[in-house]
């Protein structure tokens, strides 16, 4: 796209012009999905990242430069997004891996996990339903989120959170408890 065109675009949408956004993302939409398809994620669809991309540029509309190529500050904030996403995956799946309930129930004959494994019991069950539900799906009996998604029926940016939420709760829960102390 010509220079000039998204200058116009880019004084356009800092306007607040809602058509200029649908316009921006019919030009950009299918580069976008096809960069974040790269990533292979696997807790959200590249489409998320794209409607999120979508998002951000519209709610930092006025802090767009109108010299700075526009797929350029798009790309950005997209991989921003991406980043940001993947730091807070690693981050959860590295506070938990030593509370994982996987391996506490694998050797309920030791003594030591056997009591941490009444504990965690105990902690788990007091997680909301419907998050007690997820935890108890993806950590124990190991389904994926596409498959919990299914049986569910709710998205997997949706069991990414609960399970995140569950793991502070857990971990909070387990530093508060005897076992640690």
């Amino acid at each position: 796209m010509e220079n000039t065109a998204t200058r116009f675009l880019v004084k356009e949408l800092r306007k607040g012009n809602i058509t200029a956004l649908e316009k921006i993302y019919k030009i950009y939409y299918s580069r976008i999905y096809g960069f974040c398809k790269k990533f292979g994620l696997s807790t959200l669809e590249p489409d998320d990242f794209v409607q999120e991309t979508f998002l951000k540029l519209w709610e930092n509309r006025e802090q767009l430069k109108e010299d700075v190529l526009l797929d350029k500050q798009i790309f950005i904030i997209c991989r921003n997004l991406i980043i940001n996403h993947l730091k807070r995956e690693a981050k959860t799946v590295s506070e938990i891996e030593d509370v994982s309930p996987a391996d506490v129930f694998e050797f309920p004959h030791v003594e030591e996990n056997k009591k941490r494994s009444e504990i965690l019991h105990w902690i788990i069950q007091k997680l909301p339903n419907k998050r007690k539900k997820i935890f108890e799906l993806h950590k124990i009996e190991n389904l994926t989120y596409e498959e919990i998604a299914g049986f569910l029926n709710i998205s997997k940016k949706t069991i990414a959170h609960q399970i995140y939420l569950a793991n502070n709760f857990i971990k909070e829960e387990l530093q508060n408890s005897n076992f640690n102390k």
